[in-house]
């Protein structure tokens, strides 16, 4: 079962992760799509979508530094476990309730404006529990755990999650590991399995380019160059 879970399950889920992707840009470009329900409604929207965007971007720059970041590289910058373990519990505790709000406006919207929820599918419920499973879950183990120094995952999980990449999984590095750090871990690697049969599958197509296009500039027409345009009768304008 060890080895089913840790060193089988991971790469079931990449592969899912990967194939799912290229055979909804294949087969369903038209489905791979947010599905905005902003025309529904807009005000709650302009709030909930951007405290969950932003939450859960934080929750994933934290996973990325937690598990692929060694703890010998923190050390050599000055940074001591303690200092880690803390700014890891304040931080990750803070983009994890952002997340969480998100969520929870976002599931109030859908639920309270009748539009919204006739427009909401089963993935998307399917998607919204194990999303937030998920959230809840890494939470809980990271403030059950935060007693002194806390649980060292650096110590077992990190190590685990880098030697996936390498194709011979530690799997004895999850020995021991509290179970809901092991939870957590399980119901994220059926996350990314269901991202591209949601409508997560659109943050592959987020518009980064944006961020490094030049600047548009807007110029006014010269008339003297244009000439004089005569105006269409019945638009006359009004007053001086």
């Amino acid at each position: 079962m060890t080895t089913l879970i840790w060193g089988v399950l991971p790469y079931v889920a990449v592969v899912l992760l990967i194939a799912g992707t290229i055979w909804r840009f294949r087969y369903d470009k038209f489905g791979w799509t947010t599905r905005s329900s902003q025309v529904y409604e807009s005000k709650l929207l302009n709030i909930a979508s951007p405290v969950f965007h932003y939450g859960i971007l934080f929750v994933l720059v934290g996973h990325l530094v937690g598990l692929f970041i060694p703890e010998t590289w923190t050390e050599k910058v000055g940074v001591s476990e303690h200092t880690y373990h803390m700014f890891s519990l304040i931080g990750g505790t803070f983009a994890g309730v952002l997340a969480v709000a998100g969520i929870a406006m976002l599931v109030y919207r859908r639920r309270t404006k009748a539009p919204v929820f006739r427009a909401t599918t089963r993935n998307d419920k399917a998607m919204y529990v194990f999303l937030l499973g998920s959230i809840i879950l890494g939470m809980t183990a990271k403030l059950t755990h935060s007693g002194g120094n806390g649980y060292d995952y650096r110590q077992s999980i990190a190590p685990w999650a880098r030697s996936l990449f390498t194709l011979s999984p530690d799997t004895y590095r999850m020995d021991g590991v509290p179970v809901l750090y092991q939870i957590h871990a399980v119901v994220g690697m059926l996350l990314i399995a269901l991202v591209p049969f949601t409508r997560l599958v659109h943050m592959f197509s987020a518009p980064v380019q944006y961020l490094f296009r030049p600047y548009v500039v807007y110029r006014s027409r010269d008339q003297r160059r244009l000439g004089a345009r005569p105006e269409r009768r019945g638009w006359e304008r009004t007053g001086s």
